[in-house]
């Protein structure tokens, strides 16, 4: 399918998806790390997040970024970099400020695991019923409270923001999406889903139809426009399922495209947004373009 040519926040600065920890790039702009006192549903809780700015006071459009979910405790508190300073500085090329969350339960923020679906694999059976929307609604409610605290800012332009999330990250995206915030200009969701199990049950979710009425529900409910991109040879959910899910969100009159790409080369397809960038950035860029990110 052709892509597109297509709450509040007790923020304030405190001091300067599944998501893997990354070396730095000396000809890549680094992030600032900074600490935010956010009410992440209505309770007062400090996250840090990753801050990326291009030169200048701006204001500058904003991309607001959900990051994955590794498979393990240990691999979630482990967590180094919410987004990739590769994807970031794709963004700050454009002119675009990045702020990327470290949600509850993850790396430095820590705390407890609030975006567990209960999606219980053994071998290469899911017996779980997992609950998506309990994933969904927590893990939006960080990105809430960071949006909030963005909008305050005065070298962010709240006309211009656009939101963006890998894997877990991208339901997220998508979950925020239905609230329609003015000055949100879309969405980007890359591999979105949950309940993948790679290892022992490769190109599966566990109930992926719970996905699908999820996804229904948030169609139903967004009216910006989003674009979603997954690889066919993505190893937590195939090529399938993410045709059905993108089918019932479009089905509820949302304004979305789909873009499936060839398989990323030597890498799990569900890496899409990090190994795969010849095979979606004309796409993206057609989106920005096609949303006003950076209209005057």
């Amino acid at each position: 399918m052709t892509p597109f040519r297509c709450c509040a926040a007790l923020a304030f600065l405190l001091t300067t998806c599944a998501a893997t920890a990354q070396g730095p790039a000396a000809d890549l702009q680094q992030p600032e790390t900074i600490r935010l006192t956010l009410a992440v549903d209505s309770q007062p809780t400090e996250v840090v997040a990753h801050l990326y700015k291009p030169p200048g006071d701006g204001p500058f459009p904003l991309v607001l970024f959900a990051h994955g979910r590794a498979a393990t405790r240990q691999e979630r508190l482990d967590m180094k970099f919410p987004i990739r300073v590769g994807h970031a500085n794709y963004w700050l090329r454009k002119g675009v400020a990045v702020l990327a969350p470290i949600r509850p339960g993850y790396g430095e923020t820590g705390g407890d695991d609030r975006e567990d679906s209960v999606s219980n694999w053994h071998g290469d059976q899911c017996h779980a019923v997992p609950s998506y929307e309990r994933t969904a609604d927590n893990a939006r409610a960080t990105q809430v409270a960071a949006l909030s605290w963005a909008r305050q800012q005065p070298w962010v332009r709240r006309d211009r923001v656009l939101l963006e999330g890998q894997s877990v990250g991208g339901l997220t995206t998508l979950a925020l999406a239905t609230f329609n915030t003015p000055g949100v200009v879309g969405a980007v969701n890359f591999a979105g889903g949950a309940g993948g199990n790679p290892n022992e049950a490769p190109g599966r979710s566990c109930k992926p139809e719970r996905l699908t009425e999820l996804y229904r529900l948030f169609g139903k409910a967004t009216k910006m426009p989003t674009l979603w991109l997954y690889a066919k040879n993505d190893l937590y959910w195939g090529r399938e399922a993410p045709v059905h899910w993108f089918a019932a969100f479009k089905a509820g009159g949302s304004p979305a495209a789909l873009l499936m790409t060839e398989p990323v080369e030597g890498s799990d397809g569900h890496q899409l947004i990090h190994r795969g960038a010849p095979l979606w950035r004309s796409a993206l860029d057609d989106f920005v373009k096609q949303v006003g990110l950076l209209a005057p």
